[in-house]
């Protein structure tokens, strides 16, 4: 499911995919260059089935699939011409990208994220660095330009039956994991406290939620989350989070293995 900002006439530039053996986000940033979601769009649609281990795979499976992109894109922005030609030479497009495959194998660039949790333990295991990470521009995918290595992670999950693996986009991502460690506060005491000092609007997010008197992340967190099977139960969601003072203004994407 991906749902735009609620606002009118805006454009969505989250994608979203759930094939047979491989979920993925991809955030399009329409901050820089142009044609950021048909970019994010482009991205998960050409993933391939079997899993990416590393680096070099995907800088090798992004040099595969840019150029047909660019191409296309070329042509859309010469018919528009002047400024807009310009921006597309100079700046290209750009997305983040998260993807796990079946067995727990995944990787990340940029900062949407996938999750893993244990409906038995209650552990979450992730694609992110820490909390305050958020804070940070992202890197990004982009269609004309090399990649970064310092953008890119991979890992692979502990998987079992009792796991749940889906992945979301920044905004609601940082509203996943902000809850997780806030339910487990003495835990990740350290983490919560540096992104509440960095004083952002992220901050204030954190500030509410150590405002509720318990969490129960299984309860009131992952499974409000897998009911949303619709996109309209989504928005419904994000609405009373956002009530809440507990998540940000964005596209918001979710996709559940």
């Amino acid at each position: 499911m991906s749902i735009a900002k609620f606002e009118e006439g805006i454009t969505n530039e989250d994608a979203a995919i759930a094939r047979k053996g491989v979920i993925a986000v991809s955030d399009g940033a329409g901050g820089g260059g142009v044609f950021a979601e048909f970019w994010s769009r482009y991205l998960v649609e050409h993933l391939p089935d079997t899993p990416i281990c590393n680096y070099k795979a995907f800088d090798k499976w992004v040099e595969k699939i840019w150029e047909p992109f660019y191409n296309n894109s070329e042509k859309k922005a010469k018919e528009i011409g002047g400024l807009f030609l310009n921006k597309f030479y100079d700046e290209g497009s750009y997305a983040t990208l998260v993807a796990v495959w079946q067995k727990g194998q995944w990787i990340s660039y940029g900062d949407s994220v996938v999750f893993c949790y244990n409906r038995k333990s209650g552990e979450l295991q992730h694609s992110f660095t820490s909390l305050s990470d958020f804070n940070n521009p992202p890197y990004l995918v982009n269609c004309k330009d090399p990649l970064n290595s310092n953008g890119f992670r991979c890992g692979k999950f502990k998987v079992s039956k009792d796991c749940v693996l889906f992945a979301a986009s920044d905004t609601l991502a940082h509203y996943i994991l902000m809850m997780y460690e806030v339910a487990k506060k003495k835990r990740f005491a350290d983490e919560l406290q540096k992104a509440i000092d960095a004083n952002t609007k992220n901050s204030n997010y954190i500030k509410a939620a150590m405002a509720i008197e318990k969490i129960d992340f299984g309860r009131d967190v992952v499974r409000k989350l897998l009911y949303c099977e619709r996109d309209f139960l989504l928005k419904n969601h994000i609405k009373g989070l956002k009530k809440k003072k507990l998540i940000g203004h964005d596209d918001y994407s979710l996709v559940i293995m």
